[in-house]
């Protein structure tokens, strides 16, 4: 088995690429943009000069030093760590909530133990278990916190009352009892000094790699590879045949101005009656360059309709009994894996999709080697 299809010139479908064309399989690589690293693109801004996330922010991170080692050898990675603030009721603040938050939103001097006591305080301790986004923030900060920082800004991004998520969307929200302000918790944190498309450029700059932009892949271009490997929507392998899983998306309103806009990477706004999410001013992911102009992109979420670009999962019970009957029919396929965020409906970090790409790759190599069938699913789409 020599000749491989891989559906996606993201990172889960480049990382692939890279892999089997450097252990001598012939690699032909589909996109149906007309660029590839998917939307972790990267580009200039011809006007300002700013390198511009087109798809929003994309900072990496991860405390996976493999992947850490393994991107380091396609670009440069720059210090940069990712300091969110947060603008709600008319003042601004330091996310994720830490003590200088509960410290400033409350009008206090807490030392780290006595925020903690309060915290505690606050909090619902009637909810047990809590089973929605709305149960979770009660219990583990309280209504005002909750009310501030997370009930307005999660409806405009996820278009659903807190009530109606599941709680493990906040679980990834940290609390910190210290003045920390990075907004991740990884070993590793940077941006590449080149950009992201400039990456995964390299990771498809091989002999043994064609790529072909801007090309829709479907079943009758499937006959010509011995395996596929698929990072599109699982639901659009199978025609929606079952019915579209459902996805947020994000436009983006782009502004160009002198100097300094915000002073910052990414500023929330998270009061409801502010129609977008967030704003991010680009050139402030890369520090280490100077630039007279600066771009901006205010930031909406909404359902991402048959036409536009899929961002987020939404996993609510619906969509996680309809992936089943797809996960099924895609078990019953031959010589497919499916494979990235779309391709397993799965919300992924970069660092994720890497790793995952990676071990794909490994498990295809054990398969050829020991003549096994590759499976459908190197991880388990409904964990």
């Amino acid at each position: 088995m020599r000749k491989i299809g891989i559906v996606g010139a993201g990172f889960s479908g480049a990382v692939i690429a890279h892999r089997l064309a450097t252990h001598g399989y012939q690699v032909q690589v589909f996109d149906n943009r007309a660029h590839v690293a998917g939307n972790c693109h990267s580009e200039r801004d011809p006007e300002t000069g700013v390198m511009v996330h087109t798809y929003g922010p994309h900072i990496f991170h991860t405390s996976n030093e493999k992947v850490w080692r393994f991107v380091n050898e396609f670009d440069e990675f720059m210090p940069f760590v990712n300091r969110v603030k947060a603008i709600a009721k008319g003042r601004v603040y330091a996310l994720p909530i830490n003590l200088l938050t509960i410290n400033q939103f409350f009008g206090k001097t807490f030392s780290p133990d006595e925020a903690r006591r309060f915290i505690e305080l606050i909090g619902d301790q009637s909810i047990l278990e809590p089973c929605t986004f709305e149960e979770q923030a009660l219990r583990f900060v309280g209504r005002d916190l909750y009310e501030a920082f997370f009930k307005g800004y999660t409806k405009k991004q996820w278009g659903l009352e807190p009530s109606k998520l599941t709680a493990n969307i906040l679980k990834r929200l940290p609390v910190r009892f210290n003045y920390d302000d990075n907004y991740y918790n990884s070993t590793f944190q940077g941006m590449p000094k080149h950009g992201y498309t400039f990456i995964v450029e390299k990771l498809l700059d091989h002999s043994n790699i064609r790529l072909q932009l801007n090309v829709k892949f479907d079943r009758t271009l499937a006959a010509g590879f011995d395996h596929i490997f698929y990072s599109g929507p699982i639901d659009g392998w199978f025609d929606y045949g079952e019915g579209r899983l459902g996805y947020r998306t994000l436009d983006f309103e782009a502004s160009r101005h002198d100097g300094d806009y915000q002073g910052n990477a990414v500023i929330n706004y998270c009061d409801v009656d502010v129609p977008w999410t967030r704003i991010s001013e680009h050139k402030h992911f890369a520090p280490w360059e100077q630039h007279e102009r600066t771009l901006i992109f205010k930031e909406y979420s909404r359902f991402c309709g048959e036409n536009d670009v899929p961002y987020y999962p939404i996993r609510l019970a619906d969509e996680k009994s309809l992936l089943a009957r797809y996960v099924d029919l895609a078990r019953r396929e031959h010589n497919i894996s499916f494979v990235g965020r779309l391709g397993t409906y799965r919300y992924l970090d970069m660092h994720i999709t890497i790793q995952e790409a990676l071990e794909t790759a490994d498990r295809f190599f054990v398969a050829q080697q020991r003549g096994e069938p590759m499976p459908a699913f190197v991880v388990e789409p409904l964990q």
